[in-house]
């Protein structure tokens, strides 16, 4: 039986954790996040008029015998946000890691999984969407804890294939889903492609975005010298290079360079950033500073 993405002592520190969203979003009551859209719920929000065919149970009738106005309370609901995971599963993912290494693809599927616990826990509505040249099969599961192990073994099953397209996942993806909600991508955003202009589809769309990149580290920082012929994963075609000590830098500044162009697509937009390397351990991610532990909001990450 194959090895568990996340073992029971980090599921268990996971508990202090929870997704946390910044926009308002129209969803499920009965989640942990609070929201501005006005509804049943325990906390005042305001008044607003009264029109007829509104709940008169609703009305606050201290204000009425003072201004013989009838006015309606208004309550902050606790809605469940769909949460959608999309989880990059082209072939680069898959390339790029030493031998004793976790691949890209490996350490995103953990991240997954843990962020798929952490929202399970606050009963949030979860979808998981993998995707390379097209959307695969998903996944959805709501309801707590429990629907964890059947979200854990469709993480664990999956296989990377295909290339990454980002412009046709995104298309698929509104096409598909039409609510909107929390997106969390976890992706190399590694592409022949613009990956810049879907993400910012997404954006327009009214989907709250938090991307996090992950490299590893011959992504950033190639660890060869002299000269190469390399051969890209997804397409296969091939470029030549001499790589000097100034090309490696070049090249190091070009990649920070376009991550620093993700971070600013994802906070012009209200959204998040986070750029992770693989050899830095998920759970020290997740409870590391980063994630503000223990009592980390996920969503202020940036």
């Amino acid at each position: 039986m194959p090895e568990a993405l996340v073992d029971r002592q980090f599921l268990e520190k996971l508990e202090r954790l929870t997704l946390h969203w910044q926009k308002s979003f129209n969803g499920l009551v009965g989640g942990h996040n609070p929201s501005r859209f006005a509804g049943a719920g325990q906390e005042f929000l305001d008044h607003r008029n009264f029109y007829h065919g509104d709940d008169m149970r609703a009305v606050n009738w201290r204000a009425y015998l003072r201004l013989e106005k009838l006015f309606l309370k208004m309550f902050q609901i606790e809605p469940r946000v769909p949460v959608c995971l999309l989880l990059d599963a082209s072939v680069s993912m898959v390339s790029g890691a030493a031998p004793d290494s976790i691949t890209k693809f490996g350490y995103a599927r953990k991240l997954a999984a843990a962020l798929a616990y952490v929202g399970l826990v606050r009963l949030d509505n979860l979808l998981l969407q993998p995707f390379s040249t097209n959307l695969f099969k998903p996944f959805t599961c709501s309801g707590g804890r429990h629907r964890f192990q059947p979200a854990e073994k469709y993480l664990r099953e999956l296989h990377a294939e295909g290339v990454t397209d980002l412009k046709k996942t995104v298309r698929q993806f509104l096409n598909t889903y039409t609510g909107r909600g929390l997106v969390v991508i976890v992706s190399d955003f590694l592409s022949d492609t613009d990956s810049l202009q879907p993400l910012q589809q997404l954006a327009n769309f009214g989907h709250e975005l938090f991307l996090i990149q992950l490299w590893s580290p011959d992504d950033r920082v190639p660890n060869v010298e002299g000269d190469w012929e390399l051969v890209d994963a997804e397409s296969g075609s091939q470029l030549r290079v001499n790589v000097t000590d100034r090309t490696r830098k070049r090249y190091t500044d070009a990649f920070d360079a376009y991550a620093e162009q993700l971070r600013r697509l994802a906070v012009r937009n209200k959204g998040r950033y986070l750029g992770l390397s693989t050899d830095i351990d998920v759970e020290q991610t997740l409870l590391g500073p980063a994630f503000m532990a223990p009592r980390a909001k996920i969503s202020r990450v940036s």
